[in-house]
């Protein structure tokens, strides 16, 4: 091969890749814009201390005694491993029913310790150990239950951060 050719290929990959930069370039400038063709801010992703308010905002909702209003944090297609019931909750109406039982006892929760991963902008997760403080309804008497949670939250299209994956267990240790 002469020192001509070579020069014509070296000029001619410059020139693809030049222009491969190019189309890449203008695709992903047409990729962040909106359909005016002005570029939009990336969504921000949730810090931490919003992730470890989502509980806070679960909290409170349990403290309402409503189960409708616990509920309406959970996504429509949500499961819940609750603490103290063997079922698995899959829907609405299921979530509803452990919170009308489980509320009964007036809990209050309390995070001993909390990892939060957020996984992308819309997708949080939030495990660690927690306690509730249980009033037995019939009797009045109070005591501690202490559990293992993992929280999955999800971004909704409305900006709401929802429940998708609820899993709380008691310490097997004691």
């Amino acid at each position: 091969m002469t020192t001509r050719s070579t020069g014509k290929r070296i000029a001619l990959a410059t020139a693809v890749a030049v222009v491969a930069a190019g189309t890449f370039a203008a695709g992903a400038g047409v990729a962040g814009a909106d359909s005016r063709g002005k570029a939009h801010k990336p969504a921000r992703t949730a810090t931490k201390a919003q992730v470890l308010g989502l509980f806070d905002n679960w909290n409170a909702a349990l403290r309402t005694g409503d189960p409708q209003k616990v509920a309406d944090l959970y996504a429509k297609d949500a499961v819940l491993l609750p603490t103290v019931s063997n079922n698995v909750r899959t829907d609405r109406a299921e979530i509803v029913d452990y919170f009308e039982h489980f509320l009964r006892n007036k809990p209050v929760g309390t995070k001993i310790e909390s990892v939060v991963n957020v996984l992308d902008r819309d997708t949080v997760i939030d495990t660690g150990v927690y306690e509730f403080a249980l009033t037995d309804p019939a009797t009045g008497e109070k005591n501690t239950v202490k559990a293992r949670y993992t929280y999955a939250y999800e971004k909704q299209p409305d900006g709401r951060w929802l429940i998708v994956n609820h899993h709380s267990s008691k310490m097997p240790e004691s």
